[in-house]
């Protein structure tokens, strides 16, 4: 939760790069390997350098302040499983997704005779 407190806090600011640092911030949860230690996965470098450069102190200090907890440590490191995400989706593909998720986009594209394939 003050992770995410943390998240919005820096959108509110309005700080070059907040924005795009919120999401990746929010996008995954940190992880806790170990009792003080914090561990952050993000997309790429860009945004561990990103990270470091610009936020890292005010987020050590946020979260040693709001947690009460002056020996927390955080560390950072690029998500393994990417290739999932950068699949490349054609038309139907997209479809079927959206489908699975909402089955009366079937229904549409019955009645109305719709061609998927775009």
């Amino acid at each position: 939760m003050v992770w995410r407190q943390y998240a919005y806090k820096i959108k509110q600011e309005g700080i070059e790069g907040a924005d795009s640092m919120n999401l990746a911030l929010t996008k995954r949860d940190p992880k806790i390997p170990a009792l003080n230690h914090i561990h952050q996965e993000f997309d790429n470098q860009i945004q561990i350098d990103m990270m470091k450069n610009h936020f890292y102190a005010s987020l050590l200090d946020f979260l040693r302040n709001k947690l009460q907890n002056w020996s927390i440590t955080i560390d950072f490191s690029i998500i393994e499983d990417q290739e999932e995400n950068n699949k490349h989706l054609t038309g139907r593909d997209k479809f079927e997704i959206l489908a699975r998720k909402n089955t009366n986009l079937l229904t549409l594209q019955k009645t109305f005779n719709l061609d998927i394939e775009y």
